[in-house]
């Protein structure tokens, strides 16, 4: 974190509180985008302990890499605790990559193109892209209003009731933030934890 995006955010008249209870935070750009892809949507809809549950079962037993998820038997994905919706959309990540997709390629995008690339997949959201922007690209400026962790924080800093804003008035807040919103949210959620 740099010390411009600490100072902003330190001083913000709402977040401010919680940037100074947990000091500063990285965003670290994941090593392999094909296999963090894959893990956003083992997690899609499911608890931390279930989706680390079927994460290691995955990882024990299939190479995760597009040509290992599209020569894995489907009993065997669905042993691990993907449901068949998942498993097509694990392979249906591994077939973009196996296409062309490439670490490379979503490195050299804008943030707005790399959500289109990953939403032309079917089973990735824009939840699931702005999440690849942050903890696999660290790209430092993205605002996942879709996660409910993010609305939960966003509502006890700005100590409003919950559900009383809408996600626009939300956006519009986050943009004081700009241009640290990936780690603004990342303390929104710690407010919440």
């Amino acid at each position: 974190m740099s010390d411009d995006a600490y100072k902003a955010l330190r001083t913000d008249p709402h977040l401010g509180t919680v940037v100074e209870d947990h000091g500063p935070v990285t965003l670290d750009a994941a090593a392999d985008p094909f296999e963090r892809l894959v893990v956003s949507i083992v997690n899609q809809q499911l608890s931390t302990t279930a989706a680390a549950t079927i994460r290691d079962r995955l990882f024990d037993r299939v190479e995760v890499t597009p040509a290992g998820i599209l020569a894995a038997d489907e009993d065997v994905l669905r042993d691990c605790g993907l449901s068949g919706q998942k498993v097509g959309y694990v392979r249906n990540v591994a077939e973009a990559f196996q296409d062309g997709l490439s670490a490379e390629s979503l490195r050299a995008m804008d943030d707005g193109d790399v959500i289109d690339a990953l939403t032309e997949i079917r089973g990735v959201g824009v939840w699931t892209a702005k999440m690849f922007l942050i903890f696999v690209l660290a790209r430092e400026d993205v605002f996942p209003v879709e996660d409910l962790g993010i609305r939960r924080g966003m509502e006890r800093v700005l100590d409003v009731e919950a559900d009383s804003l809408s996600r626009g008035e939300m956006v519009d807040h986050a943009e004081t933030w700009t241009p640290y919103r990936s780690y603004a949210s990342l303390y929104l959620w710690r407010a919440v934890d």
